[in-house]
């Protein structure tokens, strides 16, 4: 999860309006990986990242995975973009195929129906073919597709320089 934290502390840097949406299971990674606990309901997750990432209050928004009534749910209030960090290979096959059985994959479908900016960052690896045809089919629509791979040429000395 450094990826996903460090892309939050500089969306926080740029004063922008930050919704988030967590996925269970990426909150148990987050707590495995940096030992942050960010709490288990939408409030104390907000509270949470608020305080983290040195946030001004207000400024991050924690949607729940079934809140239907998100402002990125509806293309008459879409996003100007929205990034998917990590996004796992079943999220980016929703996506892929349209298939918005929670906010975040609706959130997505919203953000390519309206035709914003779009980046999914998969972490797994190796791909399958069917992994690497939805990507190839969301590529072709315009989403960007960005590998979790650091540049070792800069020659990083921490794992923080890598991220």
């Amino acid at each position: 999860m450094p990826y996903a934290l460090t892309l939050l502390k500089e969306l926080v840097k740029s004063q922008e309006k930050i919704y988030v949406m967590i996925s269970q299971a990426a909150n148990t990674v987050i707590a495995m990986e940096t030992d942050l606990n960010l709490g288990s309901d939408t409030k104390a997750i907000e509270k949470n990242l608020t305080q983290y990432l040195d946030a001004k209050d207000g400024q991050i928004e924690v949607f729940s995975k079934n809140q239907w009534t998100a402002p990125v749910a509806s293309g008459s209030n879409p996003p100007r973009a929205m990034v998917v960090c990590p996004c796992t290979m079943s999220t980016l096959s929703a996506i892929a195929h349209g298939s918005a059985d929670n906010l975040m994959h609706r959130a997505a479908d919203v953000v390519i129906k309206e035709q914003k900016k779009l980046i999914l960052v998969p972490r797994e690896t190796p791909y399958s073919a069917i992994h690497l045809e939805n990507m190839l089919k969301l590529s072709r629509l315009g989403v960007v597709i960005m590998d979790a791979n650091p540049a070792f040429y800069q020659n990083p000395k921490t794992i923080d320089d890598l991220v």
